[in-house]
């Protein structure tokens, strides 16, 4: 598999990295701009992630406006909603209003920080992959 991790802070940069390095490669963003060049690149190489973890707190570009680029760009590129990357909102934020928009935006899924590896491998296989 591949992943895509979006965070402005190193320890949780670290962390989601240790927790995902064998079950396939990471790349790393450290903001939402960051994240939508890997993501614009990754689909010009046609080597597609399979999931983007992405932070919604963040300088330069925040994670709601990440995904919906990333959104765009998939639409612009002929791949509509439900085909193409799975998005994992991680984050802190557990209020209602970021929830609701996060998944008006696209993401498939929300974890709410902190939490366990188990928690994480669990919803990869929700996801359909396997740890």
């Amino acid at each position: 598999m591949k992943f895509l991790i979006v965070d402005d802070d190193l320890t949780n940069r670290k962390l989601l990295h240790t927790m995902l390095e064998d079950v396939g490669s990471c790349d790393i963003a450290v903001n939402g701009k960051e994240a939508v060049e890997y993501f614009q690149l990754s689909l010009k190489d046609k080597d597609f992630y399979d999931v983007i973890f992405l932070d919604i707190k963040m300088p330069v570009m925040d994670g709601h406006e990440t995904l919906k680029r990333i959104r765009k760009i998939e639409e612009e590129n002929g791949i509509y909603i439900g085909s193409g990357v799975k998005v994992v909102m991680v984050t802190a934020l557990g209020d209602k209003q970021n929830i609701l928009s996060a998944f008006h935006e696209g993401c498939e899924y929300y974890l709410v920080k902190p939490f366990q590896q188990k928690k994480l491998f669990d919803l990869l296989e929700e996801m359909g992959y396997t740890t």
